[in-house]
């Protein structure tokens, strides 16, 4: 999906062709392994990934902690840093090659400045994000992994198997070998 059926999409609009939105967007891709948002940086750029998926990782410690995964149709950025224009303490590297479409921060604020539809656009995917938020927090206090693995697996089972193991568990907040009998519990 491109981010212009996208946007249409969230906005029941009918924009023909990207010159149409309030706000330019430019291609760009990442490799496999490539970092798209750097830990400490500013975020001045929000990704809508056409291709690929990504990881969040935040450091915890002596660890690093993967919060969250974004995959195909979805926006990603260190929203925090996006909205505070703070150092980001999150990290976005991509898990497979990407395509996405990008739009600069100021391009969007100046958008926001004279386009209702901008705004609208802005306030629900905001919205989006923190029910997003919300659900991954009530998640980790009330699912065991065994369920948010099974969830993880019905909305995006065509992804697993292209993210490591380690890297699932390491989300789930499980080692490895824990997933591994998950994993053979659910499939037999």
């Amino acid at each position: 999906m491109s981010f212009r059926t996208f946007y249409n999409t969230v906005l029941n609009s009918s924009r023909d062709s990207n010159t149409d939105l309030p706000f330019p967007i430019k291609v760009v891709h990442f490799k496999k392994g490539e970092i798209v948002t750097k830990y400490d940086q500013l975020e001045n750029l929000v990704y809508f990934i056409n291709e690929g998926m990504v990881e969040m990782t935040i450091r915890s410690y002596v660890t690093e902690k993967i919060i969250d995964f974004f995959f195909e149709n979805e926006m990603v950025c260190g929203f925090t840093s996006f909205l505070t224009q703070q150092p980001t303490d999150v990290q976005i590297k991509a898990l497979i090659d990407c395509k996405m479409e990008m739009i600069k921060r100021e391009d969007l604020m100046s958008a926001y400045k004279h386009s209702l539809e901008a705004n609208q656009f802005g306030r629900i995917l905001t919205e989006q994000g923190y029910i997003r938020k919300s659900n991954r927090e009530k998640e980790l206090l009330t699912k065991t992994a065994e369920e948010k693995y099974a969830e993880m697996f019905a909305t995006h089972s065509q992804y697993i198997s292209q993210i490591p193991v380690n890297k699932i568990a390491k989300y789930l907040g499980i080692h490895p070998e824990s997933l591994s009998r998950i994993r053979k519990k659910l499939n037999s």
